[in-house]
């Protein structure tokens, strides 16, 4: 399948190689731009571990700090491997969202043992420092980055959605979601959708994008890199995956 990926290019490049390896092709629109926005080390003592709920987190953390001492604990696979990728020895991967990743901490930390720090972005998404607050723990959740929206589509993007030579679109956030919504409406491509398959990481990104109409939206059986390839290969195969009706559940 020949499809769009909206990530971040610093988060869509182990994609693009899974993408090319399961024979799919692909046009990078990244609806995001990730800026680092801290400029200092973050206070990190009497922590007793690091939270990431995404690889920017993880890049911006690295940025500013030299630490890699600490524990990890990350909210899924691929943001357990972007810190690893930059030294840290000791991680954990929860279930690929806010609340897998707050039971994870909870099963396996007690706040005795010292604070949790969250190195996020700007805009956050669910309840983990509030849940974990409730559970008796101190967590100081610091913004590190930010993801400021596009404006416009890359020409090859918008060639690619004008001439009609997608079959699918793959989203893993909100607000990338949103965001695409919005730019494809300002370029006038709505109807371009009609005949495109929206392949969505969770619940959340699948409800943001029915903004739009398509051929079919289609969510991954688990908020996992792998999960979504599968969504796209069992498309690829023509089948009438049960993760297109289970899309359709949460719609």
């Amino acid at each position: 399948m020949h499809v769009l990926v909206t990530r971040p290019q610093a988060d869509a490049e182990d994609l693009l190689t899974d993408l090319h390896a399961h024979g799919h092709t692909a046009v990078l629109a990244p609806m995001l731009e990730v800026h680092v926005t801290a400029r200092t080390a973050p206070d990190v003592r009497g922590v007793q571990a690091l939270l990431f709920t995404s690889a920017n987190g993880v890049r911006a953390f690295t940025s500013v700090s030299d630490r890699r001492d600490l524990p990890v604990f990350a909210v899924g696979k691929a943001t357990a491997e972007a810190a690893r990728g930059r030294g840290f020895q000791h991680v954990e991967a929860a279930g690929g969202d806010a609340a897998s990743l707050a039971a994870h901490v909870r099963a396996r930390l007690t706040p005795a043992e010292g604070a949790l720090y969250h190195a996020a972005g700007t805009v956050t998404r669910g309840a983990l420092a509030e849940t974990l607050r409730d559970a008796g723990f101190t967590v100081h959740r610091e913004a590190l980055y930010d993801c400021v929206p596009v404006t416009d589509l890359p020409a090859d993007a918008h060639a690619a959605l004008a001439n009609g030579t997608l079959d699918g679109v793959l989203f893993f956030s909100p607000r990338t979601a949103d965001t695409f919504v919005s730019v494809v409406r300002s370029a006038d491509l709505g109807a371009a959708c009609r005949r495109l398959h929206a392949v969505c990481l969770s619940p959340a990104v699948a409800e943001r994008v029915r903004a739009l109409t398509w051929a079919g939206v289609h969510l991954a059986a688990r908020p996992e890199r792998t999960a979504l390839l599968a969504v796209l290969s069992g498309l690829g195969d023509g089948e009438a995956a049960a993760p297109s009706r289970e899309a359709d559940r949460h719609a």
